[in-house]
């Protein structure tokens, strides 16, 4: 049995070895020579699956460890009988983290207090429930926008355009898709206010990139339309601009490496269920106050550096993403 496997995925090397023939090879190089003998692919968003790569292969399982699947062609995957699993939530706690610091960075700029911001959810899954629930926490008014759950749970839900009228911050969480394609372009940032900032730590085709440039909009950006490739102008008019790194915590990595093993384990019955990183440190998650939280969260994620750095260095993308040093979950 084989699998390849994404190299840049952390503590998978070794894991999978006694049981299986493994092939590392860097996650935009996967092509099809290498998956035809492979039994099943553990990948992260740069190996697009398709019709392209998979179709006369024997891959009967993909193990992402994303929370999203834009990069799988799941219609094909189902007419091919391949099994598709990915790891949900896994970095929720770090990419709040990240919302966190740019919730900071707007609220002491612009010399006022959280309950001054009306803030806008949009997706209020794994990640967006925790956002929502800090933010309330810390005194923002919230308003959340989730059609699908509206249509299966009703609840205080709020249209996309109510958020756009109303909301000081919007923020966005939301899977990838044909439903959520530039979900903000000009039509909705149109019905925004003049002084309304825009949050996405989703995916870059959530928000039509250049159409909030053009705005003169306030826009704090940690994924990109075009990814590796990003516009020079765009990521110098970003108040914060990070290389897809919103989720990179440690624990959060170590989650996602965990899922897609246990994923192989079972699809396999390889002895390796409930396996998960050692020296990882587990942490408790708590309600921290907004002080306190403003107080410390440059000793975790230094976002004016980290910013300023990858706007001196949008050419190395890949390189800063594959290369980040995971920062510690501590709220």
């Amino acid at each position: 049995m084989k699998i390849v496997v994404d190299k840049a995925i952390p503590y998978i090397c070794g894991v999978l070895e006694p049981y299986v023939e493994v092939k590392y090879l860097g996650g935009a190089d996967i092509g099809p020579a290498d998956v035809v003998d492979a039994d099943a692919l553990v990948i992260r968003t740069r190996t697009r699956c398709d019709r392209s790569l998979l179709e006369g292969s024997r891959v009967k399982l993909i193990a992402t460890a994303t929370i999203g699947c834009d990069h799988i062609d799941m219609d094909f995957c189902n007419t091919a009988g391949i099994e598709v699993c990915s790891a949900p939530g896994c970095n929720a706690r770090g990419v709040l983290q990240w919302v966190a610091a740019a919730l900071r960075h707007i609220v002491d700029g612009d010399g006022g207090a959280c309950g001054d911001y009306t803030l806008g959810v949009v997706g209020v899954g794994n990640v967006g429930s925790l956002v929502s629930r800090y933010a309330r926490h810390w005194g923002f008014n919230v308003m959340e926008c989730d059609p699908p759950r509206k249509a299966r749970e009703g609840g205080d839900f709020r249209e996309l355009e109510e958020l756009a009228r109303h909301c000081d911050i919007i923020t966005l969480h939301t899977p990838l898709d044909a439903s959520t394609y530039h979900l903000v372009d000009d039509t909705l940032i149109d019905m925004m206010h003049d002084n309304a900032v825009i949050i996405n730590a989703s995916r870059g085709g959530v928000v039509d990139n250049m159409a909030v440039m053009r705005s003169g909009h306030r826009y704090y950006f940690d994924v990109w339309e075009g990814e590796p490739n990003v516009e020079q102008s765009l990521a110098s008019g970003a108040a914060f601009a990070t290389p897809h790194i919103a989720g990179y915590s440690e624990q959060g990595k170590a989650n996602a490496t965990a899922a897609v093993v246990g994923a192989v384990a079972r699809y396999f019955d390889l002895p390796l269920n409930g396996w998960y990183p050692s020296g990882v440190e587990s942490v408790e998650a708590r309600l921290i106050s907004w002080n306190e939280m403003c107080d410390t969260i440059d000793n975790y994620f230094d976002a004016h550096s980290e910013s300023e750095h990858f706007k001196r260095h949008l050419a190395d993308f890949e390189q800063l993403r594959n290369s980040y040093h995971y920062r510690k979950e501590y709220f």
